[in-house]
């Protein structure tokens, strides 16, 4: 039996046409949760996976489960997925190629006419995104245990909806339960939405695991007092503390090649020309794949802070909003997606992933691993976003061989008809 190959062709075709629902002037996509428009890209996802001839469920947080049925039902299903939501000027790529490259997998195993022992299953899960209702990656963290299904179902958005009135709005409020489903291994290819793969030249990330992530809102308190007549060695001016707690984080970024720190957003009060700031708040990000460093970080970022506010006479308020551990992923996973790569002659280097996916939250209940490819110059969460059909087509193949090998031996359908 030759081995079965996927289609590049018809991948790269599904994803344009997944693409142009939401599509944006510039070239990306605009599919936040449970808009009209997320209704529209979960049909078409729905029918093409009827087309194939998978049954589809729906979870009550509208995750969408697309089965391919093994020679044994009774086995754990093997499950490869993404998500279909984007960010407001996202890419075409980020999460759409995960579940249609799962997609690809059942229609060339359909094109063979083979059947594996376990099932297969394509996820979309719901809301990865976190866009419009945070925080993201919410159904597959109900899904690990890590959020109870009242609390996600009333994550309400800007305008005051919430989470699971716009799922019963879009008919995605489905029966299937959303926990208590066993899973043989969890699979998912994604975009690198980093330019480490594309600076090295290689075609495939084995992803061993994802960094840890810790949060924070940070306010700094200080006294407003006019520009002109306050002089300088009597100000209590938040803005300079935050600036010097801003250098802080940075440099704690610099302190180790696997670290990531970043002040994403900042708001100073009360934004006068000529009025000393008297309050400002700003956000932290740390991430680093090893959970002792993280927590070193976490200890230095309060020092440090605390130091500044102490220098300026400043009051602090600090608050940790989020920790994500950082997550292993499986070994058995790991050497299946690291074995079909080179069984395929494909360039490819271990990494850890910088960015959280859904498959973080999945390794805490099933075996798991993820496949990355290259994206352009490492930018994503951008409509300029950018992938290969070459490139998407080999993390797809990969993708191909790993699931099946996860999934049993395949055989001929007709001997089993």
């Amino acid at each position: 039996m030759n081995s079965p190959t996927i289609n590049g062709e018809r991948l790269w075709d599904s994803l344009m046409r997944m693409s142009s629902i939401g599509a944006t002037p510039k070239g990306g996509v605009c599919r936040l949760a449970l808009t009209d428009l997320d209704r529209q890209g979960r049909e078409l996802f729905v029918h093409w996976c009827e087309e194939a001839g998978c049954s589809v469920a729906v979870d009550r947080l509208g995750s969408i489960f697309a089965r391919r049925e093994g020679l044994n039902p009774e086995l754990p299903p093997v499950l490869l997925g993404s998500h279909l939501d984007s960010q407001p000027t996202g890419g075409k790529f980020d999460g759409a190629f995960g579940v249609l490259a799962g997609l690809e997998v059942v229609r060339a195993l359909n094109d063979s006419n083979l059947r594996t022992e376990a099932p297969i299953e394509i996820v979309s899960w719901t809301n990865e995104e976190g866009v419009r209702f945070g925080p993201p990656m919410l159904a597959s963290g109900a899904f690990a245990g890590t959020f109870e299904l009242d609390f996600v179902l009333s994550r309400t958005d800007a305008d005051g909806k919430t989470l699971g009135a716009e799922l019963e709005r879009i008919g995605y409020a489905g029966a299937r339960p959303v926990r208590g489903h066993e899973v043989a291994a969890y699979l998912e290819a994604h975009i690198e939405q980093g330019p480490i793969l594309e600076k090295e030249q290689k075609t495939i990330g084995v992803v061993t695991g994802a960094q840890g992530q810790r949060w924070y809102e940070v306010t700094v308190t200080g006294m407003e007092a006019h520009a002109g007549p306050t002089p300088m060695g009597m100000r209590h001016d938040a803005l300079v503390g935050a600036a010097g707690m801003v250098e802080v984080v940075h440099r704690m970024g610099l302190g180790h090649p696997d670290a990531r720190a970043t002040v994403g957003k900042m708001q100073v009060h009360p934004g006068s020309p000529n009025t000393v700031p008297g309050t400002v708040f700003f956000t932290v990000d740390l991430r680093h794949p090893d959970e002792e460093y993280l927590t070193l970080m976490d200890v230095r970022l309060k020092a440090d802070c605390a130091a500044a506010a102490e220098d300026l006479g400043l009051q602090l308020q600090l608050e940790q909003i989020w920790h994500f551990a950082a997550t292993p992923f499986h070994k058995e996973c790991i050497a299946a997606v690291r074995n079909a790569t080179a069984g395929n002659a494909i360039t490819h280097m271990d990494l850890v992933s910088g960015a959280g996916h859904d498959a973080c939250y999945v390794a805490r209940v099933a075996p798991t691993a993820m496949i990355f490819v290259p994206c352009k110059d490492g930018i994503s969460h951008n409509e300029i976003e950018s992938a290969t059909p070459e490139d998407l087509a080999a993390g797809c193949q990969v993708l191909f061989d790993a699931a099946v090998h996860l999934a049993g031996p395949v055989r001929e359908a007709t001997e089993v008809s």
